[in-house]
Protein backbone atom coordinates (compact mmCIF):
# COMPACT_ATOMS: atom_id res chain seq x y z
CA UNK A 1 0.00 0.00 0.00
CA UNK A 2 2.95 2.42 0.52
CA UNK A 3 4.82 1.33 -2.65
CA UNK A 4 1.27 2.64 -4.27
CA UNK A 5 1.12 5.68 -2.56
CA UNK A 6 4.47 6.21 -3.40
CA UNK A 7 4.26 5.44 -7.22
CA UNK A 8 0.98 7.42 -7.04
CA UNK A 9 2.74 10.76 -5.54
CA UNK A 10 5.98 10.16 -7.82
CA UNK A 11 3.73 9.51 -11.00
CA UNK A 12 0.98 13.07 -9.88
CA UNK A 13 4.79 15.13 -9.92
CA UNK A 14 5.63 13.95 -13.02
CA UNK A 15 2.30 14.96 -14.64
CA UNK A 16 1.99 17.85 -13.04
CA UNK A 17 5.61 19.13 -14.27
CA UNK A 18 5.65 17.39 -17.79
CA UNK A 19 1.78 18.70 -18.66
CA UNK A 20 2.75 22.63 -19.04
CA UNK A 21 5.49 21.74 -21.41
CA UNK A 22 3.56 19.13 -23.20
CA UNK A 23 0.67 21.60 -23.49
CA UNK A 24 2.83 24.44 -24.50
CA UNK A 25 4.52 22.07 -27.20
CA UNK A 26 1.01 20.96 -28.69
CA UNK A 27 -0.75 24.66 -28.83
CA UNK A 28 2.66 25.47 -30.34
CA UNK A 29 4.34 28.62 -27.29
CA UNK A 30 7.97 28.25 -27.47
CA UNK A 31 9.91 28.79 -24.28
CA UNK A 32 13.65 29.11 -23.49
CA UNK A 33 15.80 30.53 -20.80
CA UNK A 34 19.18 32.40 -20.61
CA UNK A 35 21.59 32.96 -17.95
CA UNK A 36 21.51 36.40 -17.57
CA UNK A 37 24.73 36.47 -15.22
CA UNK A 38 27.01 35.22 -18.11
CA UNK A 39 25.13 37.63 -20.37
CA UNK A 40 26.24 40.56 -17.93
CA UNK A 41 29.61 39.23 -18.08
CA UNK A 42 29.90 39.22 -21.38
CA UNK A 43 28.18 42.56 -22.35
CA UNK A 44 30.66 45.20 -23.47
CA UNK A 45 31.00 47.45 -21.05
CA UNK A 46 30.19 45.41 -18.02
CA UNK A 47 33.94 44.42 -17.12
CA UNK A 48 35.42 48.61 -17.15
CA UNK A 49 31.96 49.33 -15.29
CA UNK A 50 32.60 46.37 -12.34
CA UNK A 51 36.25 47.54 -12.39
CA UNK A 52 35.47 50.92 -11.79
CA UNK A 53 33.27 50.59 -8.97
CA UNK A 54 35.34 48.14 -7.16
CA UNK A 55 38.27 50.71 -7.59
CA UNK A 56 36.31 53.27 -5.73
CA UNK A 57 34.33 50.45 -3.57
CA UNK A 58 37.68 50.13 -2.44
CA UNK A 59 38.46 53.52 -1.19
CA UNK A 60 35.46 53.82 0.30
CA UNK A 61 36.01 50.70 2.71
CA UNK A 62 39.84 51.82 3.24
CA UNK A 63 38.06 55.65 4.47
CA UNK A 64 35.76 53.34 7.00
CA UNK A 65 38.83 51.60 7.86
CA UNK A 66 40.75 54.37 9.05
CA UNK A 67 37.85 55.74 10.92
CA UNK A 68 38.07 52.12 12.99
CA UNK A 69 41.19 52.44 13.26
CA UNK A 70 41.28 55.88 14.68
CA UNK A 71 38.37 54.70 17.16
CA UNK A 72 40.35 51.80 18.26
CA UNK A 73 43.42 53.65 18.84
CA UNK A 74 41.43 55.90 20.93
CA UNK A 75 39.59 53.47 22.68
CA UNK A 76 42.81 51.79 23.52
CA UNK A 77 44.52 55.11 24.83
CA UNK A 78 41.43 55.54 26.93
CA UNK A 79 41.25 52.06 28.51
CA UNK A 80 45.30 52.59 29.40
CA UNK A 81 44.87 56.67 30.99
CA UNK A 82 41.47 55.96 32.21
CA UNK A 83 42.61 55.10 36.37
CA UNK A 84 44.70 58.46 36.07
CA UNK A 85 42.18 60.48 34.59
CA UNK A 86 39.54 62.80 36.97
CA UNK A 87 35.75 61.30 36.81
CA UNK A 88 34.70 64.32 34.70
CA UNK A 89 37.87 63.80 32.22
CA UNK A 90 36.82 60.10 32.07
CA UNK A 91 33.21 61.29 31.36
CA UNK A 92 34.41 63.82 29.07
CA UNK A 93 37.19 61.15 27.02
CA UNK A 94 34.16 58.64 26.98
CA UNK A 95 31.54 61.18 25.56
CA UNK A 96 34.54 61.36 22.57
CA UNK A 97 34.32 58.38 21.87
CA UNK A 98 30.66 57.75 21.61
CA UNK A 99 30.82 60.66 19.03
CA UNK A 100 33.38 59.11 17.24
CA UNK A 101 31.44 55.93 17.09
CA UNK A 102 28.53 57.59 15.65
CA UNK A 103 30.42 59.23 13.70
CA UNK A 104 32.03 56.15 12.06
CA UNK A 105 28.49 54.58 12.09
CA UNK A 106 26.97 57.73 9.96
CA UNK A 107 30.36 57.89 7.42
CA UNK A 108 29.84 54.19 7.27
CA UNK A 109 26.40 54.47 5.84
CA UNK A 110 26.50 57.09 3.62
CA UNK A 111 29.42 55.38 2.24
CA UNK A 112 27.32 52.34 1.61
CA UNK A 113 24.24 54.64 0.05
CA UNK A 114 26.89 56.24 -2.09
CA UNK A 115 28.33 52.84 -3.31
CA UNK A 116 24.62 51.53 -3.85
CA UNK A 117 23.82 54.43 -6.21
CA UNK A 118 27.13 54.69 -7.96
CA UNK A 119 26.51 50.74 -8.40
CA UNK A 120 23.34 51.41 -10.14
CA UNK A 121 24.87 54.01 -11.93
CA UNK A 122 27.54 51.62 -13.51
CA UNK A 123 25.11 49.13 -14.01
CA UNK A 124 21.67 50.04 -15.11
CA UNK A 125 22.78 51.12 -18.32
CA UNK A 126 24.14 48.01 -19.35
CA UNK A 127 21.11 45.39 -17.33
CA UNK A 128 18.92 48.15 -19.72
CA UNK A 129 20.90 46.70 -22.78
CA UNK A 130 20.35 43.18 -21.89
CA UNK A 131 17.09 43.50 -21.03
CA UNK A 132 16.40 44.81 -24.42
CA UNK A 133 18.39 42.21 -26.51
CA UNK A 134 16.53 39.29 -24.14
CA UNK A 135 13.12 41.07 -25.30
CA UNK A 136 14.62 41.19 -29.05
CA UNK A 137 15.53 37.60 -28.87
CA UNK A 138 12.04 36.95 -27.69
CA UNK A 139 10.36 38.61 -29.99
CA UNK A 140 12.38 37.87 -33.12
CA UNK A 141 11.97 33.92 -32.14
CA UNK A 142 8.30 34.30 -31.02
CA UNK A 143 8.67 33.33 -27.34
CA UNK A 144 6.40 33.32 -25.35
CA UNK A 145 8.61 33.34 -22.20
CA UNK A 146 12.58 33.49 -21.59
CA UNK A 147 13.33 32.48 -17.96
CA UNK A 148 16.37 33.28 -16.47
CA UNK A 149 18.24 30.97 -14.57
CA UNK A 150 20.92 32.76 -13.23
CA UNK A 151 18.69 34.81 -11.00
CA UNK A 152 18.96 34.23 -7.53
CA UNK A 153 15.75 32.07 -6.71
CA UNK A 154 14.78 31.16 -10.29
CA UNK A 155 12.96 27.57 -8.88
CA UNK A 156 14.72 26.31 -12.39
CA UNK A 157 17.09 23.01 -11.25
CA UNK A 158 17.10 21.51 -14.68
CA UNK A 159 16.21 22.12 -18.40
CA UNK A 160 16.93 21.39 -21.97
CA UNK A 161 19.98 22.53 -23.04
CA UNK A 162 18.61 22.83 -26.87
CA UNK A 163 16.29 25.42 -24.93
CA UNK A 164 19.34 27.73 -23.88
CA UNK A 165 19.45 31.15 -25.26
CA UNK A 166 21.70 32.47 -23.38
CA UNK A 167 24.85 32.72 -26.46
CA UNK A 168 22.12 33.94 -28.77
CA UNK A 169 21.28 37.05 -26.73
CA UNK A 170 25.62 37.21 -26.28
CA UNK A 171 25.81 37.36 -29.84
CA UNK A 172 22.94 40.06 -30.22
CA UNK A 173 24.52 42.48 -28.06
CA UNK A 174 27.76 41.97 -29.18
CA UNK A 175 27.28 41.86 -33.18
CA UNK A 176 28.33 45.53 -34.76
CA UNK A 177 26.23 48.06 -34.91
CA UNK A 178 24.45 48.81 -38.45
Amino acid sequence: MKRLITSLIGLTAVVLIATPTALAAQVGVKIAFVDSRLILQQTPGYTAADSQFTRELGSWRAEVQRLQASLDSAARSFEQSSVILSPSARDAKRQDLIQQQATLETRAADLETRAATRQRELLDPIEQRVNLAIEQVRALGNYAMIFDVGSPGSGIVAADRSLDLTQVVIDELTKPAN
